[in-house]
């Protein structure tokens, strides 16, 4: 077996790399579910900046390229993004499922902000 490679990182480096990773994420955050209006259904096309790679084309009236362009706003739109593509109502409704799909620090930071999130996620769990 080979041996693991030694990481030049100390803890207190590694802790503020993951500072800095969830405050990426909050500052991105809405400043309330309310504003998520996006689409419902139909045919979104996201920019190249947030569908950087692979599809970039998602059909809403489809549940796995929805959830897909759900998971993909979340780790990669902008602040100005998430009201244009999300939307509040599918977002609830994704949520339990979504947050397994999405990166741990993308559902703390989601969670911690908003508690009607954390309480679906409760609730499915």
């Amino acid at each position: 077996m080979a041996a693991r490679p030694q990481s030049s990182l100390s803890g207190s480096d590694l802790a503020e790399d993951l500072a800095l990773y969830r405050e990426k994420f909050r500052r991105r955050l809405p400043a309330d579910l309310k504003d998520l209006r996006g689409p419902v259904q139909g045919v979104v096309e996201l920019p190249p900046h947030v569908a950087w790679s692979g599809m970039t084309s998602y059909d809403l009236d489809k549940p796995r390229q929805r959830m897909g362009l759900y998971r993909t706003v979340l780790h990669e739109g902008l602040r100005e993004d998430l009201p244009r593509y999300l939307n509040q109502d599918l977002l609830l409704q994704l949520w339990p499922t979504l947050r397994s799909l999405v990166g741990r620090t993308v559902r703390t930071v989601w969670e911690d902000a908003f508690p009607a999130l954390a309480a679906r996620g409760r609730s499915a769990a």
